[in-house]
């Protein structure tokens, strides 16, 4: 028999509740019915129009006025748009930021979705297809700690089809999103042809998945101090250290670098499979001292020496050329400007004799090829590998400056490099840079 678990429940709670309209939410919304009155309880429903369906309209419709028949507060959005992302993370990811502020708006102290055994079923089935780690394939938990509220699954005990028959008995309306039998989605097919089969085997057996999970979480308790002190040794200031990280346990290793993505991807960790974990772990192990990996939602992991980051939504500007004339404010926050004198000789400064080049000189990033004739070294080098002597990162590079003149002669690596065009002090020289 469906029912709520009152040891939830306290006198004077306010309760978010997520309803969508279908079968699952509408009977969680009339379970807490049956007991607002016993526990004083304030509820507000809240609603996403996912803008795919054109019986959206009416459901939200439906529901505004169920919510006034029954005296409930009644928040509701509509999504306008979606970006290039994965239509169902997209969708879950606004879902769940407007439940966050209504909770806040409300100042209420507990969030509830409709979440049922078959949804961790299929939860845990597509993470372990996929592949996750032990947090991964938990699925997700029952009582999840939020930002100042309680998020709880109350439903996670029960069936699909137990839902639907609490509704017919006690005639609780709702409507069937037809959108879930196209075998389009991955989770749909799940549900269709995996879970069924389950059920043969087992009727109960959404309960031994749910076992399964709740030993996994507890397993990851453990697991979690181990990598939160293992982060302590490995990461500073957001760097992951490479030679630190190698000392430890690939599994905790693993860990690691889940947890620090989860920074990045909160619930949608599932995007993370284990082939971007295995390219990421060569990449670390590689003796190769530069390189990077596109992951998913624009988050690239870079690798320089012995530092190891992610960063979420780069957008750096990586070519550009001007043509100098007395000063130029660069793209990686630096300058170069024309001065009348400089008392050193440091590579933040050259010295130019203007019959020896081709004006005006050109500011630039580097290009494939590019060679400079360095001072004091009989012929020419490669940029390239100037920037992997001086360890400088794959970053950096693709936004330092490199001067040249008319003719595409490389004169000056500012703050790297000086070029056989650059002057000794004592020697005849019109032209004085320096870069700041």
């Amino acid at each position: 028999m469906v029912s709520i678990d009152e040891s939830f429940l306290h006198t004077n709670d306010k309760i978010v509740i997520g309803c969508s309209t279908g079968p699952d939410s509408m009977a969680l919304v009339d379970l807490l019915l049956h007991v607002r009155e016993k526990y004083q309880l304030s509820l507000i429903i809240c609603h996403v129009n996912h803008n795919i369906r054109k019986e959206s309209v009416q459901e939200a419709q439906f529901l505004k006025e169920f919510c006034e028949l029954h005296n409930l507060i009644f928040e509701t959005m509509t999504i306008e748009e979606y970006g290039d992302d994965n239509f169902h993370n997209e969708a879950r990811n606004i879902r769940y930021q407007f439940f966050d502020s209504i909770v806040k708006k409300y100042d209420a102290n507990l969030l509830m979705t409709a979440h049922h055994g078959d949804d961790l079923m299929e939860t845990i089935l597509m993470r372990i297809v996929r592949g996750s780690n032990l947090n991964g394939y938990s699925g997700f938990k029952m009582i999840v700690e939020m930002d100042g509220y309680t998020m709880i699954r109350p439903l996670i005990f029960y069936t699909k089809q137990e839902l639907l028959d609490y509704d017919f008995e006690h005639k609780v309306p709702f409507f069937l999103d037809k959108s879930n039998e196209k075998d389009t989605y991955t989770r749909n097919r799940y549900r269709k042809y995996v879970l069924p089969f389950l059920k043969s085997e087992e009727k109960d057996v959404h309960l031994k998945f749910l076992k399964f999970s709740n030993t996994l979480n507890d397993s990851c308790k453990f697991i979690d101090k181990v990598t939160k002190n293992a982060i302590k040794r490995c990461i500073v200031d957001d760097k992951i250290l490479v030679d630190r990280f190698l000392e430890e346990d690939l599994f905790i290793q693993k860990e690691i670098l889940y947890s620090v993505l989860k920074d990045f991807y909160q619930d949608d960790l599932i995007l993370i499979g284990d082939k971007h974990i295995d390219i990421l772990l060569s990449m670390i192990h590689s003796h190769k001292a530069n390189s990077f990996m596109n992951l998913p939602n624009d988050v690239v992991a870079r690798k320089n020496y012995n530092e190891f980051t992610f960063v979420k939504d780069v957008d750096v500007l990586t070519s550009y050329e001007i043509e100098f004339d007395q000063y130029a404010l660069l793209p990686n926050h630096h300058s170069i400007e024309l001065v009348s004198s400089v008392d050193n000789n440091s590579n933040n400064v050259c010295r130019l004799n203007s019959h020896d080049v081709v004006l005006p000189l050109i500011i630039r990033t580097r290009r494939m090829g590019d060679r400079i004739a360095v001072k004091g070294l009989n012929g020419t080098k490669k940029v390239k590998d100037i920037f992997i002597d001086k360890k400088i990162s794959l970053v950096e590079r693709d936004t330092w400056p490199i001067v040249l003149d008319s003719r595409g002669e490389v004169v000056w690596i500012p703050g790297i490099k000086k070029s056989k065009f650059d002057k000794k002090m004592n020697e005849e020289y019109d032209i004085i840079l320096k870069y700041n």
